[in-house]
């Protein structure tokens, strides 16, 4: 059995290793080899402290847990491969000899696991034994029939099939790979190429977690330093809503494989410097530029590798971020531009906040501070899942939560981008249902600069009825279980995702931003800064409203539709440029308009049921990089890979000389270090716009014309 050999403990780092220029990590040249100051030294300290008092490091007992587990587990594989050997026939000596090994992957084998974080395991077994039955069906079976395992959820038909449990109150994502050996020797090195030999490609995804985890630890100058800026990021991305995966976001391998290509341009930077120099190098960085690790690498063996010069389907990865084993792929597939929008968004509020942080006036706290999800919109769609009991809506929500992000997608394409989608990561439960319940969430706004003609209308109603059709094509539904699929305006969402069971004061969107930029330590230094956000032309009138009268608690419900059954519901949807969402019945179906408390609103018109999206300020910005030497760099048939990553760091080599100069004058203001970085790169930028791509990226960015079977 293959584990960890990460330290869990915290706070406590070796003084830093300085790098030489001998042996350079990473496909360019390091940005910087500085070494920390006495101030750095300082703040690095603070961090550590930080992270330690939240409670990111596991105690002792728990890691003690974690091992036991991990044992117990390795046991029970082998003695059914063992099992599943003497059913079939062979010999005594191939009994005897039958063997599987449980390695680790993910935050587990990376050393940045927390408290409750699950492990994520892979079990490799001989040729004879299957996934589709052996592993899926008899294991399912011995598992389910032990105590010690609960919440036992199979998905064979994910991208990478997997199954998912409890054992002992830990939680475990199981692969599992077959590979083309006999017996499975115990020291099995599955970083040699030689395991991919022979095995189909849901193999090798699942193989390539492991073989990804240890080549990253391979790549990166100082793995202690490594690991405390990933738990520093993780951490932030949770707090800042775009630590997800599944909903178009950033997964962990995403954010391991960021953090470490930013310790290559940084080798011998502590973390407190790392976690700096990730905000700023990301929000300069110009996707869809790829962000490697290594070369990527072509074998005999002859897998698909990421390489947009030969896949059209690669052309239409806008956040391509590439795993360093063989075969190489894009691991952040699953980013649309909407979600690239929303973490290009918290990048620069990062990138504000460190930089506030290194003039000494916000403390790591600030950095830290949550996103206010639902003060950011003024409409949201809300998706309800509903099933009979917990075991089937643990299923059932598995089954939804993964194809949300193709609603975002369907938005993007049927609205031609004009009507961004914001998904929530977070999963919220209305305990006082009867029912078992969970719900996600959506902002939903005009794209930003974009002005609507009066009268415009954004009909998503087609789009809602062509998700639920293919969420109810679920092969294991069972009676009870249901999808709702509403238009809820802020003032009407329900209690139950606010803390505590109220609602916060609200703010306008970006009021709040510039709050949330500005941190709780800096805001009392910095409030006439945030004056400079463009507000929406009705802020005053909510601000006035709000100081005049008591807030007013949600009286009427949403309206949502609710179904005798999946098949008999047809809901439609539709937002209008001006007016806002309508919900309407279809002529013959049996859908009744119902609130949210499941009474019937009778007499209430469908055609009534508007909600007003208002414009934004947004200006989108001039694209001055034709002028540029940071350019993007691309043949007739995509990026070219190498030399695009040279060019991009070339400008940001210079951008660390002259951010450097400007922050060791501490009279210069944040604002002004900002203005001379993108005088530097010719960068033009604006607090809440989105870069422009040039023509040439164009090409891979599928805001425009999203095809659904390229992207998945």
């Amino acid at each position: 059995m293959v584990v960890s050999d990460a330290s869990n403990g915290g706070g406590s780092s070796s003084p830093p290793l300085v790098v030489e220029q001998t042996n350079t990590l990473g496909i360019t040249k390091p940005i910087s080899l500085a070494g920390p100051t006495d101030a750095d030294l300082h703040r690095n300290a603070e961090l550590e402290k930080f992270l330690l008092d939240s409670g990111l490091y596991e105690s002792n007992e728990e890691a003690a847990t974690r091992r036991e587990v991990l044992q117990r587990l390795d046991q029970t594989v082998k003695s059914w491969v063992k099992q599943l050997t003497r059913q079939r026939g062979y010999t005594d000596q191939m009994v005897e000899d039958a063997n599987a090994v449980i390695f680790t992957f993910g935050s587990y084998r990376l050393g940045v696991h927390g408290p409750g974080a699950d492990i994520d395991t892979l079990c490799v077994g001989p040729s004879y034994v299957n996934r589709e039955e052996d592993f899926f069906i008899i294991l399912h079976n011995i598992l389910a029939e032990m105590e010690e395992v609960t919440e036992l959820q199979p998905v064979p038909d994910a991208h990478v099939p997997v199954m998912k449990f409890k054992f002992q109150g830990i939680s475990i994502d199981l692969l599992y790979a077959s590979i083309s050996l006999l017996v499975v020797p115990e020291d099995l090195d599955i970083s040699h190429g030689s395991v991919l030999y022979d095995v189909d490609e849901p193999t090798v995804r699942s193989l390539n977690g492991c073989r990804v985890a240890d080549q990253i630890l391979k790549l990166v100058p100082n793995v202690e330093h490594f690991r405390t800026t990933l738990r520093c990021l993780k951490f932030w991305a949770k707090r800042r809503g775009v630590y997800s995966n599944v909903t178009g976001f950033l997964g962990g391998v995403n954010w391991a494989l960021l953090v470490a290509r930013i310790c290559q341009l940084y080798p011998n930077a502590i973390p407190s410097m790392l976690v700096s120099r990730f905000f700023r190098v990301y929000t300069q960085w110009r996707w869809p530029n790829p962000v490697m690790l290594c070369t990527i690498e072509e074998n005999e063996l002859g897998f698909p590798v990421w390489d947009p010069r030969r896949n059209p389907r690669d052309r239409y990865h806008i956040m391509p971020i590439i795993t360093p084993a063989y075969p190489c792929m894009n691991s952040s597939y699953n980013v649309s531009a909407s979600t690239l929008r929303v973490m290009k968004e918290q990048f620069r509020y990062g990138n504000k906040i460190c930089d506030e942080i290194e003039l000494n006036k916000a403390q790591w706290s600030a950095l830290f501070q949550p996103y206010f999800f639902f003060e950011a919109y003024k409409n949201y769609l809300q998706v309800d899942i509903l099933a009979a009991d917990n075991d089937d809506l643990l299923a059932w929500k598995g089954w939804v939560e993964s194809r949300l992000r193709q609603l975002t997608l369907k938005i993007e394409r049927d609205t031609n981008g004009m009507l961004q989608c914001h998904p929530y990561p977070h999963e919220y439960a209305d305990t006082s249902r009867h029912c078992a319940h969970s719900a996600f969430f959506m902002g939903l706004q005009r794209k930003e600069g974009e002005k609507g003609q009066e009268g415009q209308q954004f009909d998503i109603r087609g789009t809602v009825d062509e998700f639920r059709q293919e969420i109810n094509m679920y092969m294991y539904w069972k009676p009870g279980m249901e999808i709702f699929v509403s238009h809820v305006r802020r003032k009407q969402l329900p209690l139950f995702v606010f803390p505590d069971g109220y609602k916060r004061n609200r703010m306008s969107r970006h009021i709040s931003h510039s709050a949330e930029k500005m941190g709780e330590d800096a805001a009392k230094s910095n409030l006439g800064s945030s004056e400079r956000s463009v507000k929406r032309k009705n802020d005053h009138e909510m601000l006035d409203e709000k100081l005049g009268k008591p807030e007013k608690r949600a009286s009427i419900s949403p309206q949502r539709l609710v179904c005798v059954s999946p098949e008999s519901c047809s809901s439609q949807m539709s937002i209008d440029g001006t007016k806002g969402v309508r919900l309407a019945k279809n002529a013959g179906t049996k859908c009744e308009i119902k609130s949210s408390n499941g009474l019937l609103e009778n007499g209430i018109s469908t055609e009534g049921a508007y909600m007003h999206i208002s414009e934004t300020g947004g200006v989108h910005p001039k694209n001055d990089s034709q002028n540029s030497r940071c350019s993007e760099v691309q043949n007739e048939n995509g990026v070219n890979r190498n030399k695009a990553g040279e060019m991009d760091l070339d400008c940001l080599e210079s951008a660390e000389t002259a951010s450097c100069k400007s922050l060791s004058n501490c009279k210069e203001s944040a604002v002004d270090m900002d203005q001379r970085l993108d005088n530097t790169h010719n960068f033009q930028r604006t607090e809440y716009s989105d870069y422009v791509p040039t023509a040439s990226s164009q090409a891979l960015n599928c805001e425009r014309d999203v095809r659904l079977g390229s992207v998945v």
